[in-house]
């Protein structure tokens, strides 16, 4: 819990110097939730290539396992923080680019597993909840707010029925996993 609330605080520290350094101005092109999206993605995607590579160091079928549930749950979630990016002022080339690279953690988190599966054992545990403060500061602070703004019913609605169908889904697999 107190990794996760420092993910928060880290998450909003980081805004502020974001906003800081390139909004002092006024109105900004990129928000800087688009940024701290990235940043959180990266955090996301280097600790799924850990998993990725520290289930294939214990067998092989369970890295083609842990590879394919992290494929299934990433396609979306790339797709969904490819909307954030454009939503936060990115281009989409550039959107798309920059939603890449932040893929590209995935394996450097990998390959670092392989070579440094000591010191990374103890450093695992550290990451997720560091990188889930980061994506709640992101929704509460940013995401949330821009939905409030929509004042359509139907919006309001579709919007409700996803997060209450995502809160589902992760409750039903939580009972696959117990």
């Amino acid at each position: 819990m107190g990794l996760l609330i420092g993910g928060i605080f880290l998450f909003f520290l980081m805004e502020r110097i974001i906003r800081w350094r390139h909004c002092h101005d006024g109105e900004c092109t990129v928000h800087a939730f688009a940024y701290l999206n990235l940043f959180g993605d990266g955090l996301h995607n280097f600790v799924d290539g850990i998993a990725i590579a520290s289930a294939f160091i214990l067998d092989f079928n369970l890295g083609i396992a842990t590879t394919t549930a992290v494929f299934l749950h990433e396609l979306p979630q790339e797709i969904g923080d490819f909307g954030v990016l454009l939503y936060g002022g990115f281009t989409k080339r550039k959107a798309l680019f920059f939603n890449f690279v932040s893929a590209l953690t995935a394996m450097i988190g990998g390959i670092g597993t392989f070579f440094f599966s000591k010191v990374v054992k103890s450093f695992v545990p550290l990451v997720p909840p560091v990188a889930a403060g980061g994506f709640l500061y992101i929704a509460l602070s940013d995401l949330i707010p821009e939905f409030h703004k929509k004042e359509k019913f139907g919006t309001f609605l579709f919007h409700f029925l996803i997060t209450i169908l995502g809160l589902l889904i992760m409750i039903i697999l939580k009972g696959f996993s117990d």
